[in-house]
Formats: C-alpha cells, structure tokens, sequence
C-alpha cells in the first residue's frame, strides 16, 4: 500500500521471530541446508560447504523466523533456480538467515537530479535512504549521488 510505514508493519505482522533470537541472541547467524530446508527438516551437520562468517552459525529452519508464504515460495523458486544456476540447488548448499534490518522500509524521495525533494541540498543514497539493498549497490548508489554533486557544482562555478 502507499502508507509510508508499510514496510514496518509487514516486517512486524509477518515475522515470526527475529532471526537472531531463532539463532540464540548471540549474534550467530542462522543457517540450514537446502535440502534439508526442502524436506522440511532441521540441519545437523555441513557437508562440503562450510560459512565464513566469524561469530558462528546456529542451524534454525527459516520456518521458524519466516511467513509460510516466503518458506513456500522459496521451496517453489529453489528447484526452479538451480535449473539455471546448479549450485543453488545443491542439497548441501548453506542458506543463511537474512539482514532484515539492514535495508530501509522508507524512502527518502529525490527529484531527478538525485537531491532531495523536501531538503535543498540533500543527497540521500545507500541502504539507509531507501535506494540500494547491499553494500555493491550502496556504493554505486553513493557513486552516483558524488557524481550528481560534482555536477552540481561544476555548473554553479
């Protein structure tokens, strides 16, 4: 819908519990299988993939952090997936719990020229302005804000 805290009410209405506290509340990440996450049973053990992450994993089934409809629709899409891109298919292949935090649910909105629209001077870019979702897409986001200043500048000397 167009409510500006639409984002905030799905992540609070469709959550089942936060990622971290499925994991333990101890900042390790939650992880399984993919063919365990497709035949609906909890991870015990990594085969030949193993994360890298430092402060640890937990083996938790999205199911118990995610809506049914994302765990379905993520059983549905995975099969079909790997049929273009074979890894993603791999039984033992880790699926990690998601940043549900790390991305904006708002917006802030600018005109063409990247500023923004109700602060003069104001260029918000990256996650956190609402306009990338990663931090590649974050810095080609920056990138692009930096050149639009630059160009700004240029014009006005």
């Amino acid at each position: 819908n167009d409510d500006i805290t639409a984002g905030i009410e799905f992540q609070r209405k469709n959550r089942k519990k936060p990622p971290l506290k499925a994991a333990g509340a101890n900042y390790s990440a939650p992880v399984c299988l993919v063919g365990d996450f497709l035949s609906k049973r909890t991870s015990e053990k990594f085969c030949s993939v193993t994360p890298s992450y430092p402060i640890g994993t937990t083996f938790v089934p999205p199911d118990e952090y995610l809506p049914d409809f994302v765990c379905d629709a993520l059983r549905y899409a995975l099969p079909q997936f790997a049929e273009k891109i074979s890894c993603f298919g791999s039984p033992d292949a880790v699926m990690t719990g998601p940043e549900t935090r790390s991305s904006s649910p708002v917006r802030i909105v600018r005109d063409e020229t990247l500023s923004s629209v109700s602060v003069k001077g104001l260029y918000p870019c990256g996650e956190g302005a609402g306009y990338a979702g990663g931090i590649v897409t974050a810095a080609m986001d920056g990138l692009k804000c930096a050149m639009a200043v630059v160009g700004r500048n240029s014009r006005s000397t």
